[in-house]
């Protein structure tokens, strides 16, 4: 094992094939989420089978405690999942959770035959955390099926694993959470693959009704049609808007006068990507750039993270940007839409409703009755939402300025989580 200082000095960045759980309380008072600049922690893990580098940072910790997704993707860096840490962070807060945020993150192409392997190796090498510390769920190139088939493996149950592991009846809490992820919904999902999307789309929503727009008469695009993206154009669709643009990584898709949402989830495969051979008529295929600057008066990010940066703000010509992805927006291209008069409302609320929703169901808030889960996820977005529109048409402050604000008020709840 290897320690080093990071650059600003006092939190030692941890280099090692396996980690140990030494210094970290296993259960303590939860403390205010107050942002840092710094993370907590950051650990590295190289796989000697593959070349894979993977990464855990974990950027706050809550009574003991840190939520956050594992991805996997060619090309990851720890600073990616710097970022990301440090967007759970502002999530959990944001949303009053007991918990700190975190994120795992591998470098490799999840399409690769032996990535499933690869992500059990990354697992077994942070155990410690993943046993005690680290409560992790599906992101990009990892499906919560596979990464809960991967604990089941370990002997870890489900990857709610650590804090399942602190309730008063750990095999009553699992039979909660399975039953609330498995839970069925109208169109043949499962409440656990929707309820990020859902969240995003009543975001969406909540945005277009702040500018007094009926849905009817709103267009939206979005970037990515896997869980987060598919699911939030299925519910968009439902609710009336008109979703003109989908991309996946083969395209974009358009048709003025709306997509048929339902017929296009039918055609994807398993990484989410829409079958070219079998598209409805009308449809019209465009180069995959062609989504930042469709006609759109929603643009959703919902794919990678970065998707906006300085060298592509300007093709945007959405009235607001949803970040459905995770940092799917740059600072300084975000800095560059405000000065257009183009909000961006942030992952860390736009997007937060999948880790809202986790922890409500874990500390038994929500069950597996859909219709409750999706009461208290719409009511909190349109609320929240409204208040980060609110402050930028009256005051001219950004939402992930406000959304900050929220993270760094003092947290209400100080004692140690209790999980019935």
């Amino acid at each position: 094992m290897t320690t080093m200082q990071n650059p600003a000095g006092g939190i030692p960045q941890v280099t090692a094939q396996t980690v140990t759980g030494a210094g970290v309380p296993a259960v303590t008072p939860a403390t205010p989420a107050v942002r840092r600049s710094e993370p907590y922690m950051r650990l590295q893990w190289n796989d000697s089978a593959t070349g894979a580098i993977g990464y855990l940072v974990v950027h706050t910790l809550r009574s003991g405690l840190a939520t956050g997704g594992t991805r996997m993707r060619a090309g990851c860096t720890l600073s990616e999942v710097e970022d990301l840490a440090r967007g759970m962070a502002n999530k959990t807060a944001t949303f009053d959770l007991p918990v700190g945020g975190a994120k795992g993150g591998i470098d490799f192409d999840p399409k690769d035959p032996r990535a499933v392997e690869v992500l059990e190796r990354f697992c077994e090498a942070m155990r410690p955390w993943l046993d005690r510390h680290w409560v992790t769920a599906e992101d990009l190139g990892v499906p919560q099926h596979l990464i809960d088939e991967v604990f089941g493996r370990l002997g870890l149950g489900q990857s709610f694993h650590a804090a399942i592991g602190r309730s008063d009846d750990p095999a009553a809490t699992l039979a909660r959470v399975r039953a609330g992820l498995k839970a069925e919904v109208e169109g043949g999902f499962e409440l656990g693959d929707v309820i990020g999307g859902y969240g995003v789309a009543h975001s969406c929503l909540a945005a277009a009704v702040s500018w007094g727009q009926v849905p009817s008469e709103t267009t939206v695009a979005i970037q990515g049609v896997g869980t987060m993206g598919g699911s939030a154009a299925y519910y968009l669709h439902e609710a009336g808007m008109k979703v003109t643009t989908v991309a996946d990584a083969a395209g974009t898709l358009y048709s003025a006068d709306g997509l048929d949402v339902p017929a296009l989830l039918a055609l994807r495969d398993g990484y989410g990507e829409i079958d070219r051979s079998r598209l409805p008529d009308g449809v019209e295929q465009l180069p995959r750039a062609a989504i930042l600057s469709a006609d759109a008066d929603i643009l959703v990010p919902a794919a990678i993270s970065y998707a906006i940066t300085p060298d592509n703000s300007y093709d945007v010509r959405a009235r607001v940007v949803v970040e459905a992805a995770n940092a799917a927006t740059t600072p300084e291209a975000e800095a560059m839409l405000a000065a257009r008069g183009i909000p961006v409302l942030p992952d860390f609320v736009a997007n937060a409703g999948a880790v809202a929703w986790a922890w409500w169901l874990l500390l038994g808030q929500v069950d597996d009755a859909p219709d409750t889960s999706f009461d208290r996820l719409r009511t909190v977005m349109h609320t929240k939402v409204a208040q980060l529109m609110a402050a930028w048409t009256e005051e001219g402050v950004t939402p992930r300025e406000t959304g900050h604000r929220w993270a760094d008020e003092p947290a209400p709840t100080v004692s140690p989580v209790v999980i019935p």
